[in-house]
């Protein structure tokens, strides 16, 4: 949610902001806006809308400058309005801002008895007007010190300053920021990849750390005013395009390329030759785990319960999952020999990191599955699994879900291998069909036609539900989840065997129900379960490996057959019809596809 760029240079850099703020719209926002040092005067420019809208006007202006400041905005206080727009900016200096300030009302209150007069409804504009208010009586470094000690929340801050026109500063707490190095070039970044196509060298803030960019040199402080030394990471090679292709909408484009990203996955972590697992230097030994906890937010949760079955079904180890933002408030005990895996894509994630910091606090071995590796939660954990799939820019994750169960199958087979709890054979199985998973999911994706076509049949429900039991029932909670969040129609995932205890009152004539059923121990369970909503009026449409059985087709309006496949697999096959569907629904409607209203990517505030 909102993103940072900062660019200090010898030359104009109006353009490289703009290019970059481009490259953050994937994160989720309302309004864009930036702010450079030129002819000795702050000059900011800012819009409602998207980026491009921001472009037009900046053309009419003519912005131009050698130090400036870029934002892109997700609502937190106050409408997305071009007031309320970042960058905030006073006579003295301008601030761009991610995350939020708890106790705004109260510092706004002390600066309007101070005279202060405050254009916005903003949280962060009180950060500009603390920031003026301490330059009266000492030097820029001291204003932001003095400004940071008053504040309570996260943040993540861009500055410039008119009487200090040469350079930039940044601060953190709690949200992420990152710094990039070039040849008489200095950038600010919410992200590194913002960052990535001017330079691949970057270092990260840590909580409480201040930074100063010149277009010649970046120093780094703490907390404390003591300057530190930052270390110098370099970043991958970006060796995918960003670009749409031949695709309508990166969505579209992203849910393709699940075959293939599935291949590079499983090619990263196997040994073909041995038909081992290769996942090494675990953070505990995994004989002696006692207990998992998996701990994550959205769709990652999701993924995070299905590894919970999987770690139920192939090791004796006790299992918990956990929302971030519940974990974190809950007044939790860790324990020695506990693992904590953190699940997420952007790697980013306000809750989950703290969820984290926590953990290390008190302790505790961690390991993060993400698809960023110099992201925040990678450079705290004491393992890091990527997922492989590339850059995913569609605001509503799809291959990043399916990479996030596949490492996770991957993870739990190994140790439960390590462990002696898993069959030689069963194992050797199931690698054995996860090497043909791409090829099924391929078939699939070939018969999407079907798919766009029942789509047209929701597009004026009044809601839906998804069931499924084991493995199906965090399918059906992510295809709720997808459906809501590029439909904007109402759509709940329910454990199949619970309707009848409170959700089937929902259920009326015509109402559509997807139904999750593979061929699996909970198939005739499922079955029966459905038939009761068809006895209600509900409207069938059955994901399933076996739909052609006549106890099934029963009353059934339509049906979508899924290849045959290892029962524990399911999941990476189920759920590319839902994503299908979801996408589908959406694109009838006329909607956003890549960028849900009011959603974000990377979710970096509480």
């Amino acid at each position: 949610m909102c993103g940072i760029i900062g660019i200090a240079s010898f030359k104009d850099i109006s353009k490289e902001i703009l290019a970059s703020l481009k490259k953050l719209e994937y994160r989720g926002y309302d309004s864009a806006g930036i702010s450079t040092i030129n002819n000795g005067e702050i000059v900011e420019n800012k819009c409602a809308g998207k980026v491009s809208d921001l472009e037009k006007l900046i053309k009419k202006t003519s912005l131009s400058g050698n130090i400036g400041i870029g934002h892109v905005r997700w609502a937190t206080h106050g409408a997305p309005n071009q007031i309320n727009a970042h960058p905030h900016s006073s006579d003295e200096v301008s601030v761009v801002h991610n995350g939020i300030i708890e106790n705004s009302s109260i510092i706004k209150k002390e600066l309007v008895e101070k005279g202060h007069v405050f254009k916005s409804q903003t949280d962060t504009e009180v950060i500009t007007h603390l920031i003026t208010e301490n330059l009266k009586k000492m030097n820029y470094l001291d204003s932001v010190f003095e400004t940071l000690k008053k504040l309570e929340g996260s943040f993540a801050l861009g500055i410039i300053f008119k009487k200090f026109n040469n350079l930039i500063v940044g601060a953190r707490r709690g949200s992420p920021l990152a710094v990039g190095y070039a040849d008489k070039e200095k950038y600010l970044g919410s992200d590194s990849y913002a960052l990535n196509s001017m330079t691949k060298e970057v270092s990260y803030l840590d909580d409480g750390d201040i930074c100063v960019l010149t277009k010649d040199k970046i120093d780094f402080f703490d907390k404390n005013k003591k300057k530190i030394e930052k270390k110098v990471h370099k970043l991958t090679q970006e060796k995918e395009s960003y670009s749409k292709g031949n695709f309508k909408d990166f969505m579209s484009k992203e849910i393709s390329e699940q075959p293939e990203v599935i291949k590079k996955c499983i090619n990263e972590y196997l040994d073909k030759i041995r038909k081992e697992i290769n996942i090494v230097n675990f953070p505990i030994d995994p004989k002696k785990i006692s207990k998992v906890n998996l701990i994550a937010c959205g769709t990652a949760y999701h993924a995070c319960i299905v590894g919970k079955y999987w770690f139920e079904e192939f090791t004796n180890i006790d299992v918990n999952v956990d929302v971030a933002s519940e974990f974190r408030y809950r007044n939790n005990k860790i324990k020695e020999n506990e693992l904590y895996i953190f699940v997420s894509q952007s790697g980013e994630t306000a809750d989950t990191i703290a969820a984290l910091e926590f953990c290390k606090k008190e302790g505790a071995k961690t390991c993060a599955i993400v698809n960023v590796t110099e992201s925040s939660l990678s450079r705290l954990s004491d393992l890091v699994l990527p997922i492989h799939v590339g850059a995913e820019i569609g605001v509503a994750s799809t291959k990043a879900f399916t990479g996030q169960i596949l490492v996770l199958l991957l993870f739990i087979l190994k140790i439960a291998k390590i462990r002696n709890e898993i069959k030689a054979d069963e194992y050797s199985n199931i690698i054995k069909d996860l090497e043909n998973v791409h090829s099924h999911v391929t078939l699939i994706l070939n018969n999407k036609k079907s798919i766009e076509e029942l789509a047209e049949d929701f597009i004026n429900i009044k809601g839906s539900m998804f069931l499924g039991r084991g493995l199906s029932y965090p399918i059906a909670l992510e295809g709720a989840l997808k459906f809501k969040e590029l439909t904007y129609l109402h759509a709940e995932g329910y454990p199949a065997g619970e309707m009848k205890h409170g959700p089937l009152a929902l259920v009326e004539n015509g109402m559509p129900v997807i139904v999750i059923a593979p061929k699996d121990r909970f198939y005739d369970k499922t079955i029966s379960n459905m038939q009761e909503v068809i006895a209600r009026g509900g409207k069938i449409l059955l994901i399933s490996d076996h739909a052609e059985e006549i106890t099934t087709s029963e009353n059934v309006w339509s049906e979508i057959r899924l290849p045959q496949i290892h029962k524990f697999l399911s999941p990476f096959l189920s759920t590319i019809p839902l994503q299908l569907l979801a996408y589908y629904v959406a694109l009838k409607k006329g909607n956003d596809i890549d960028k849900p209203r009011n959603l974000a990517k990377s979710v970096t505030v509480e």
